[in-house]
């Protein structure tokens, strides 16, 4: 198990989900306090009653950057310090090159890559001033090599911040500053079961048909993705940064 003992993270969209299994596992690996920024202050409450470590709820929504702003200063004001935070939540919303409208455009950009960059640029400044040997791990997509034809916009975004995150791990590695992407694959989540079932249409038992046509019979499920997350931001991962790394059972650039 990696070690993350004393650490301080940073997990957003860490009321739910992916990023709720991040918060919980980095909880389980010794983290000494987690910021969990959301929207929901209910399920924010019920998480941390869980966790064994303090923590704070950051509520934030994140398409508005004065309200990025605010989350790094709650953090620091709260636990003193950084040392890593996960940029875990994001917007999904559909449209395709011939559909998609400018606001849905507009909002995926501004939740995807403009609050991801706001809180890495406010998280590395801290890490930078006090000297933290930190970690900022982005949750993107394997969408992000192209997508489906009904992801422009999605698919647009995850690829800047694909590219931000090399840039940024290039920019911060002489302060020991490791940054890292995770193109996670298809997940089962609840906003997934959702997606799938209001907006694609999909009847309730969509994901037992779904996993049956898996390579491992399964979908990704959050939990292993905690569990890849706490790996990369402990020093089991060593000096690795810059690596956008597939995590999925579907290998990209070969075909059936």
């Amino acid at each position: 198990m990696p070690n993350l003992e004393g650490k301080i993270g940073i997990v957003t969209g860490g009321t739910q989900g992916v990023g709720e299994a991040i918060a919980r596992e980095a909880a389980t690996c010794g983290a000494a306090g987690i910021a969990l920024v959301g929207r929901n202050a209910e399920h924010a409450e019920a998480v941390a009653r869980t966790l064994d470590c303090e923590c704070l709820f950051v509520p934030a929504e994140l398409s508005d950057p004065d309200a990025c702003r605010t989350v790094v200063p709650a953090t620091v004001e709260r636990f003193g310090r950084v040392d890593f935070l996960v940029n875990a939540a994001g917007a999904t919303d559909r449209g395709g090159i011939l559909d998609i409208d400018l606001q849905t455009w507009d909002k995926l950009f501004d939740v995807n890559v403009r609050a991801p960059f706001i809180l890495m640029q406010d998280a590395a400044r801290v890490m930078v001033e006090q000297g933290v040997a930190g970690a900022i791990i982005n949750i993107i997509t394997m969408t992000s090599h192209g997508g489906q034809p009904f992801l422009t916009g999605y698919s647009a975004s995850k690829g800047a911040l694909g590219t931000l995150t090399k840039n940024a791990a290039n920019a911060l590695g002489f302060h020991r500053i490791r940054v890292l992407g995770l193109n996670i694959g298809w997940t089962d989540t609840p906003n997934e079961h959702k997606v799938q079932v209001e907006t694609m249409g999909l009847p309730e038992d969509w994901l037992a048909r779904a996993e049956a046509e898996q390579p491992f019979g399964q979908l990704i499920k959050p939990s292993e993705i905690g569990k890849m997350v706490a790996f990369l931001v402990s020093s089991d991962a060593g000096i690795m940064t810059g690596a956008l790394i597939d995590y999925d059972q579907m290998v990209m650039g070969t075909y059936e």
